[in-house]
């Protein structure tokens, strides 16, 4: 009850008993009991207005206090028994809660004392698991010490044991694997201080073993030479004999009464063969007489060393000083020809040993670095014999010598060419020769001898089929047959001997160099589609070409080419050998383009629909496929033959083409990564295999008859048929019969492509045992798989 003297506050249930109608304001709320402001007047009025009011308002209020403190004690009554019974029970509670204290206090110092033992045990624990670790960190570090020892202590085996070259390697290894884990060890630091010794001491060991070799060689070169002198002459004496022997079996079939040259036979060939029997168990190699192990070990190890050329510069050094001992000849030299012979043999070891060297070692000795001894060498020959020699001696051998010396400059000449062609080849431009005059197209004609009619009969401006690099090609291969002349005439042979060598040599030109020339031409990338077509027109005009070099060669040795033993030119063969592989160049690359193109592709295979549209990957591919075709069937030719040729290049290249698209789009669906196909997928594929077939419709390259080109997409139509129609009952009753709808579908196939399908149906039909559409589906697809591992399993006993 608030009080009402002094304050502005009052209730209004007690204005209103006390008859008060005032216009009051809500002031404020205690609980559910509204506090009213009441203007300061309203006080004033009850002592004012009225006689005894100040009376009869106390009254009042007595009796409103005394009303409310009866509600009050009628309130306490109520929870008075409430109270009690809540202070009944925290007595209750007391006794219990004074031994839970006791438990606890009792608890707590047990726990204390039986806690003392696990912290002395946890401590133990703690310093075992130290000390384990301190010993896994020791084993550690010694595991990572042990191979760095082990390989040291290899190393210092391989050096007592002189295998310098495997003590290099093991150092190697040392420095860039083992020493970089232990470096922080003192022990390391005291090896990687070592190895630049002991790297020295490989150095030196190593070219002292070179100097005793150096050594060695000089004092055998004569041996060396006598015994390749020897192993020549019995390698000449076997072809002689071989020659022989065929003229025995010719000479016993076309004169088998002739028993006088029989005999005579038989007595030329006896000696020859005890001769050559005697001889065999002598004959030695220049491996057999000089061990040149020191000379290998010595590169490998500077080699490894990284100072190669310091080696290679002393080695040619020692060796020019020996040549210049082995060519300077002995005051008596020309008193005997023992004196020559050993003058001769030793140049001829010296040079074994160089070219042995030359053939096992790569950079030691070089070509141009023989060359320059040989020069040297023929220099100090011709003026030892100019000074010491005289007249009268044999020169058949000499002769024979410049055979040999011929055959070696006609190598020269081929590698000479070869790379004559190369730089022609890297000049053309692949494209038809532009004519624009009559006076262009006679200088043409006269590097190389082109005929065609119907060319002849077209205006200016006109182009001819091949390209510039034909009549280059015809040029220099006439340049190569005057130089291989040159030298052959100055042997003072019959001119049958000289047409055969033209013909030899100029047949090794274009099996070999021009051959070889073109077949790397045809592997090289930058070689485009459209120039391997053009090379192939370039060698049939070449090979047409032959018959008019036979011509120049026999103008030159006036042989008729009707003579029996005359050397035809080989140049069918080659540039059929070349047409070959441009055209197997060509269906490569071509394939390659349309793998590049299939990479591409990326289809959604859980797809619910199809986009409605071909993929962008596939018609992209086939743009490009009409377009290089179209440059295939509208090439420049001017000619029926070639057209049909490049007619024929376009066809197979277009079939080539379709039969791998095809094969890759079935390999796609085909493959084991790929593990789930929705049918919106394969609606999606079917559109793409729509848009290939129709593509080969088309007919992109002329010539095919009928649905010849379609045929390379049949399996996958067929295929794509059987899904889309889901026509299993015809697949599965016809299966085997010739007259099958589906007659290209293997049973391995369909049940590979319905097994991903399955899987997406169970996975994306998670309710679909609530709809009966969707279990019948379900039922039929497994129905089908069991039916067809039957047939594959069938297939698979039967095989």
């Amino acid at each position: 009850m608030k009080r009402l003297l002094g304050m502005e506050m009052i209730e209004k249930g007690l204005l209103e008993e006390m008859g008060l109608e005032l216009n009051l304001k809500p002031w404020a709320t205690d609980g559910g009991t509204h506090f009213w402001e009441v203007p300061k007047t309203a006080f004033r009025s009850v002592y004012d207005d009225q006689p005894n009011a100040h009376k009869k308002f106390m009254e009042k209020l007595d009796a409103c206090i005394r009303n409310h403190d009866k509600e009050i004690e009628k309130m306490c009554n109520f929870h008075h028994q409430g109270f009690v019974d809540a202070i009944t029970e925290l007595l209750k509670v007391r006794t219990d809660a004074e031994k839970l204290k006791v438990q606890v206090t009792d608890t707590n110092r047990r726990f204390q004392d039986a806690g003392k033992e696990v912290i002395v045990q946890t401590e133990d624990i703690i310093r075992c698991r130290i000390q384990q670790r301190n010993i896994t960190t020791v084993i550690e570090k010694l595991q990572l010490c042990l191979p760095v020892l082990e390989m040291y202590s290899k190393l210092k085996e391989q050096m007592s044991a002189k295998r310098y070259y495997s003590a290099l390697k093991t150092m190697e290894q040392l420095e860039n694997v083992y020493f970089p884990r232990v470096s922080q060890y003192r022990f390391c630091q005291l090896m990687i201080e070592n190895l630049p010794k002991l790297r020295e001491d490989i150095k030196e060991i190593s070219m002292s073993d070179l100097k005793d070799f150096l050594e060695s060689i000089r004092k055998h070169s004569d041996k060396i030479g006598e015994t390749a002198m020897k192993q020549a002459q019995q390698q000449k004496l076997f072809s002689v004999i071989l020659q022989k022997q065929n003229n025995v079996k010719f000479g016993k079939t076309i004169y088998i009464n002739d028993r006088i040259l029989e005999e005579r036979n038989e007595i030329v060939l006896k000696p020859v063969f005890e001769e050559e029997d005697e001889n065999e168990e002598e004959v030695l190699t220049v491996q057999d007489l000089v061990d040149f192990s020191p000379v290998y070990r010595c590169l490998h190890i500077y080699s490894v060393l990284g100072d190669e050329e310091t080696f290679e510069n002393y080695y040619r050094k020692q060796r020019k000083k020996q040549a210049r001992l082995v060519l300077q000849p002995q005051s008596n030299m020309h008193e005997t020809v023992d004196g020559y012979r050993r003058y001769f043999t030793q140049i001829v070891g010296f040079f074994v040993v160089e070219d042995h060297i030359l053939h096992v070692t790569q950079g030691l000795v070089t070509r141009a670095y023989t060359d320059e001894l040989w020069n040297m060498a023929l220099s100090k020959i011709i003026a030892v014999l100019r000074a010491h020699s005289g007249y009268g001696f044999p020169v058949n051998r000499l002769f024979d010598l410049l055979f040999e010396i011929r055959d070696q400059y006609n190598e020269t000449l081929l590698k000479k060419w070869a790379g004559v062609f190369r730089d022609i080849f890297e000049e053309d431009n692949y494209s038809p020769i532009p004519i624009v005059n009559e006076e262009e197209y006679k200088t043409v004609i006269s590097k190389f001898p082109f005929q065609d009619p119907d060319i002849e009969k077209q205006s200016f401006p006109k182009k001819l089929p091949m390209s510039q690099s034909v009549p280059h090609i015809y040029i220099q291969v006439k340049e190569f047959i005057y130089a291989s002349l040159k030298f052959s005439e100055s042997l003072h042979r019959s001119s049958t001997e000289v047409d055969d060598m033209l013909r030899k040599s100029t047949n090794l030109l274009l099996t070999r160099t021009l051959s070889s020339c073109l077949l790397n031409l045809i592997k090289k990338p930058h070689i485009g589609l459209t120039e391997l077509v053009q090379i192939i027109i370039n060698t049939t005009h070449l090979e047409q070409g032959c018959k008019y070099l036979e011509d120049f060669i026999t103008n030159i040795t006036n042989i008729s080419q009707e003579t029996v033993h005359t050397t035809r030119l080989y140049g069918l063969s080659t540039f059929k050998d070349a047409r070959h592989a441009a055209e197997g160049e060509i269906y490569t690359k071509l394939n390659q383009k349309i793998d590049e193109f299939v990479q591409l592709a990326d289809y959604d295979w859980t797809m619910s629909e199809p986009d409605g549209r071909a993929s962008g990957y596939l018609m992209d591919l086939i743009n490009f496929l009409r377009s290089i075709f179209q440059v295939f069937t509208h090439l420049p030719t001017n000619s029926n033959d070639h057209a049909a040729m490049s007619g024929k290049v376009a066809q197979t290249a277009c079939m080539s083409a379709c039969q791998h698209l095809s094969t890759s789009l079935m390999q796609m669906l085909l493959d084991s990564e790929l593990k789930q196909i929705s049918m919106g997928a394969v609606q999606q594929f079917n559109l793409d295999v729509i848009q290939c077939e129709l593509f080969a419709s088309s007919e992109p390259v002329p010539g095919f008859q009928g649905d010849t080109l379609q045929l390379a997409f049949i399996d996958l139509r067929q295929l794509l048929d059987l899904f889309m129609v889901w026509d299993w009952s015809t697949y599965l009753a016809d299966y085997g019969q010739p007259a099958s709808k589906y007659l290209r579908v293997n049973p391995n196939t369909a049940l590979t492509l319905l097994e991903k399908m399955k899987d997406t149906s169970k996975k994306n039909n998670i309710f679909a045992q609530f709809r009966k559409n969707d279990r019948d589906k379900q039922k039929l697809i497994e129905t089908v798989v069991k039916q067809l591992r039957s047939l594959v399993n069938g297939m698979s006993q039967h095989t």
